[in-house]
């Protein structure tokens, strides 16, 4: 084996595209980064490039999408990315709903890495990152912003 190598995890996930079509199958992690502990997320790898990734479907073919046309990847339930994001613990949390450019809402709850007095909702939606973990009761998403076209704050 190749020093060069790295160990790849197959996370299952749903993408939602931008004609409203989804799609099933796996995405190839990193098993371990240098951004964090412990193995890349989905957020790290759309978060880390434009452009187009591989993405595998159930039937075994591997297609290329790009990244500007991914609403939302739904994780299988269970599946905490946005738990082990540093600083989730102490984060303020904003229950949210969202309307998608394909006409998908969703409710959920965000975190706001800000300090406190810049922790709002806007603060959110200012934020560089272009995919963005929300926690719903069923599973988490993983949002591209570019798709977000209302954005509102729900009481607890």
């Amino acid at each position: 084996m190749s020093e060069f190598r790295f160990e790849k995890l197959r996370i299952s996930a749903t993408l939602t595209l931008a004609p409203g079509t989804s799609v099933s199958g796996s995405f190839f992690v990193a098993g371990q980064t240098s951004n964090h502990e412990g193995a890349e997320r989905i957020g790290d790898l759309l978060n880390g490039q434009p452009g187009f990734f591989p993405f595998e479907l159930r039937d075994g073919t591997t297609v290329l999408y790009n990244r500007a046309h991914l609403v939302a990847v739904a994780l299988e339930p269970g599946v905490t990315e946005a738990e082990r994001d540093p600083g989730y613990d102490v984060a303020t949390h904003r229950n949210v709903g969202m309307l998608l450019s394909t006409g998908m809402r969703v409710k959920g709850r965000v975190a706001v890495y800000a300090p406190q007095g810049r922790d709002r909702l806007s603060d959110y939606a200012r934020a560089p990152e272009m995919f963005r973990y929300v926690v719903t009761q069923k599973n988490t998403l993983i949002i591209n912003a570019t798709h977000i076209v209302e954005l509102t704050e729900l009481a607890d």
